[in-house]
């Protein structure tokens, strides 16, 4: 057998490869496709990794390979395979896509990955979530699905399932007697979840049902704790991974299933390069292993429900929820009317208030949701209009009352309030808007007696708050919890019978042609958080635009009609999922700089676009002109073919990512 001399090799820059390497003779054996390995690359050295191997090479001269970072591990081929898609699609270099499947610990040397890391902290108990062991019996739907998916698994067929389900309708239940199929036929399975903070109670139920079989993956792990279960899953000793976006690479072997729960949720979208989405690439890698995919959600994203209307989905649905209990009622406050009628402005109308009332005094529980945090949104100068902004962002900044700052949301400035007016200097600065603080305070203003939780990213920055205040809600100890989108899926507590939305405007006013249907499913999803028990539930939705249609669908638990009257505007305006869209974001410090470049590299796309397939719009300032100091600009290009802008956008750029000092971002199928 000839031996191979030569690896070629990929880096995580952007930078098309391979680059040839020869292999020293002291590493021959341990180097492999897969392998990760110190590279020279120019003056400096670098990590790279090993995607072919040969025995001779042309090249007259060629740099050795410096050393192997770990000789026991190696990427997982189909891995590789996985991530030149990744970048073929979501346009990077086939290193960069590499380097996002494999956690930063892991690609430590194994030596420095051992001292740097310490003992592993066990997870913090999750003792919200109420364990069983035994299989339910499925309800009629669920035992159709089941057989549906059980047989694929069977077969070893690939197919991608929609569990469409509304909230509380067993989704859990038939991910779980799924997987214990697959497990049966000696197949592994990834479920994803969206949030981190969703992980250890799904972690929770599924340990209760199938024990050390479980293991964890997610970024908030210590780094020791995700290397312990990395190796786990790389050595086979655990054949089920619970975890969030970047679970999906998790080096299982025989893969047979990947549920992607709360598929239609935004957080599965990297906003780093390659910036993939996890439910796509959960789909692509279970088709390279012939495996299941079950996409879960009681609000499909129009995109995976429209894939079930032209036949590649499979739709199932569970319509009704277990034991027949009924879907919360739910009213829609307008509050147009409640302040005329008032004469005054509130948080809470009157009929929120009243029931809030009513369910603490019979120690029942309410959950309150705002998707804005801190204070006040903005303070402002009632004499000349003066509104405080961010010095490096375009933006208001927020107040937070408990830290007594001013605050920018995407760049973390933060300054004093002001207790006159900077521009007039009169003393009429007024403090306008609501954010989840300010509901909390108000709340304890007029429940002195009730017992409250806020759960926000401000409050529940410190590892191991969550579950606390989780298991203090399941206990009881908590009468009303408020919070942004962290609290509007996932949860389970019977004792909860009423749910308020303080606004359901907040989505609505941005500018985001997908504004309808992020609205429709934050307040179907936060309403399914009421009457899961046998108390039954009451959902209140404060409004100021009571008419429009993802609210009502919304207040009619309608997911039909609401996909209808959306999926028309989608297709009139030829918007996802009728093209695909890449967004190109400009950023420099001179404004006039960006603008240039950025119409410069739109009039090399027009003359390189022979076929003109490639629909361009822009230039246009960003939704948020100035972040960071940077001035931002776009182009929009829309296909009904990614590969026909990818193409394109190689042909022009290249691997450049910066053009005269201007930062060029490119985001495929943006969020």
């Amino acid at each position: 057998m000839t031996k191979n001399k030569f690896a070629d090799i990929v880096i995580n820059r952007p930078i098309e490869g391979p680059f040839t390497y020869s292999i020293p003779e002291d590493l021959g054996q341990y180097v492999g496709v897969g392998s990760c390995v110190e590279v020279s690359f120019g003056t400096k050295k670098t990590m790279g990794y090993v995607v072919g191997l040969s025995s001779s090479c042309k090249l007259k001269s060629v740099k050795p390979i410096v050393r192997i970072l770990d000789k026991s591990s190696h990427i997982d081929t189909e891995i590789l395979k996985l991530a030149k898609w990744m970048a073929d699609f979501y346009y990077s270099s086939w290193g960069e896509a590499i380097s996002a499947t494999v956690p930063s610990v892991i690609k430590r040397p194994l030596k420095i990955r051992r001292r740097k890391t310490k003992e592993y902290l066990e997870e913090p108990d999750v003792k919200y979530v109420d364990g069983s062991n035994t299989h339910l019996s499925p309800t009629r739907e669920q035992k159709e699905a089941l057989d549906s998916i059980k047989k694929c698994i069977d077969d070893r067929m690939h197919k991608v399932f929609l569990l469409h389900g509304v909230t509380g309708s067993g989704k859990t239940e038939v991910y779980l007697q799924s997987i214990a199929h697959a497990l049966e036929k000696g197949r592994s399975s990834i479920i994803l979840v969206p949030e981190i903070s969703l992980t250890p109670q799904t972690a929770a139920r599924f340990k209760a049902r199938f024990g050390d079989e479980i293991a964890v993956l997610h970024s908030r792990l210590l780094g020791s704790k995700r290397v312990f279960e990395w190796e786990r899953i790389a050595e086979g000793r655990a054949q089920i991974v619970v975890g969030a976006r970047s679970a999906v690479f998790a080096p299982v072997k025989n893969l047979g299933l990947v549920v992607v729960d709360e598929e239609h949720e935004t957080s599965y979208k990297q906003e780093d390069v390659p910036r993939y989405n996890a439910r796509d690439v959960a789909v692509k890698r279970a088709e390279f292993s012939n495996a299941i995919v079950i996409l879960g959600s009681a609000t499909p994203s129009l995109e995976s429900f429209y894939q079930t209307q032209i036949n590649r989905y499979t739709l199932v649905e569970l319509p009704e929820r277990i034991d027949s209990k009924l879907l919360p009622e739910v009213d829609i406050v307008d509050m147009r009317e409640e302040l005329t009628r008032r004469n005054m402005s509130s948080i809470f109308s009157q009929s929120l208030k009243t029931w809030i009332e009513k369910d603490v005094s019979e120690d029942k529980q309410v959950i309150l949701f705002l998707n804005r945090r801190g204070f006040s949104t903005f303070i402002s100068c009632r004499k000349c209009g003066y509104v405080v902004t961010c010095k490096r962002c375009s933006v208001s900044l927020t107040h937070h009352f408990n830290l007594k700052k001013l605050i920018c949301h995407h760049c973390n400035y933060k300054t004093d309030p002001p207790d006159v007016c900077p521009q007039c200097n009169s003393s009429y600065m007024r403090y306008w808007g609501i954010g989840t603080e300010k509901v909390e305070s108000e709340l304890h203003r007029l429940f002195p007696k009730a017992s409250i939780a806020r759960m926000d990213t401000d409050a529940m920055h410190k590892r191991g708050v969550h579950e606390r205040v989780l298991s203090k809600f399941k206990d009881g100890s908590i009468d009303i919890l408020v919070g942004t989108q962290m609290i509007a899926k996932g949860l389970d507590f019977p004792k909860v019978t009423l749910v308020g939305v303080i606004s359901a405007d907040t989505a609505l006013n941005l500018p985001d042609f997908r504004s309808g249907e992020r609205t429709f499913n934050l307040l179907t999803q936060v309403a399914g958080r009421a009457g899961r028990g046998d108390l039954g539930g009451r959902v209140i939705i404060q409004t100021y635009t009571p008419g429009h249609y993802s609210i009502q669908a919304a207040k009619n638990h309608d997911y039909n009609t609401f996909y209808s009257k959306e999926i028309s505007f989608r297709k009139e305006l030829n918007l996802p999922p009728f093209c695909h869209m890449v967004n190109l974001t400009f950023r420099g410090h001179r404004e006039e700089n960006v603008l240039k470049i950025t119409e410069s590299l739109k009039d090399r796309l027009h003359k390189k676009d022979k076929s003109k397939k490639v629909e361009i719009l822009g230039p246009a300032p960003s939704p948020i002109s100035r972040k960071k100091g940077m001035y931002r600009w776009n182009l929009i290009l829309k296909s009904d073919k990614v590969e026909d802008i990818v193409s394109l956008l190689r042909n022009v750029l290249g691997s450049r990512r910066r053009e005269r000092g201007v930062i060029i971002t490119v985001d495929v199928d943006p969020y």
